[in-house]
């Protein structure tokens, strides 16, 4: 991948300053929600992993990146870059989106998925860390079936 100025994208691309969409502040979920759609937009797109991120020191893997990485599927958004994601990097992935590096490490390390995964599997993978609405526990509906 090749980092470019935003002069220089605005010269080569559609770039809308002004768009609504795109200076909205979005909220965590609303973040991890639009990444996993904007894998899912090329479901058989091939993407390469990270390397063993679980074992790498943490400044080593705070600047991991590939090409074609599920993080450069987000970096490639330009509401992301508007919105402040910097780079492809597991560490400003792991800020931007509000990750643990456990939960990032489950969206594009290669012991989940070998050398490449499909973008299907990914957008899966990051709808995993979005947190379901919970209802009553167990032991709650327990006690009301109980009458308490």
């Amino acid at each position: 991948m090749q980092y470019k100025t935003l002069e220089q994208l605005e010269r080569r691309a559609d770039v809308h300053r002004d768009s609504p969409t795109v200076h909205q502040a979005m909220s965590r979920v609303e973040r991890l929600g639009r990444w996993a759609q904007l894998l899912e937009r090329q479901p058989h797109r091939r993407l390469y992993v990270l390397w063993e991120t679980e074992y790498q020191p943490s400044m080593d893997r705070a600047s991991m990146r590939c090409d074609d990485s599920a993080l450069t599927v987000a970096f490639e958004d330009p509401a992301f870059r508007a919105a402040g994601l910097a780079d492809d990097t597991f560490q400003t992935a792991k800020r931007f989106f509000s990750l643990s590096d456990r939960q990032l490490h489950e969206i594009v390390c290669s012991c989940r998925f070998e050398r490449v995964v499909e973008a299907r599997y990914a957008a899966a993978a990051v709808r995993r860390t979005v947190p379901r609405p919970s209802g009553p526990g167990v032991f709650s509906r327990m006690l009301r079936f109980l009458g308490f």
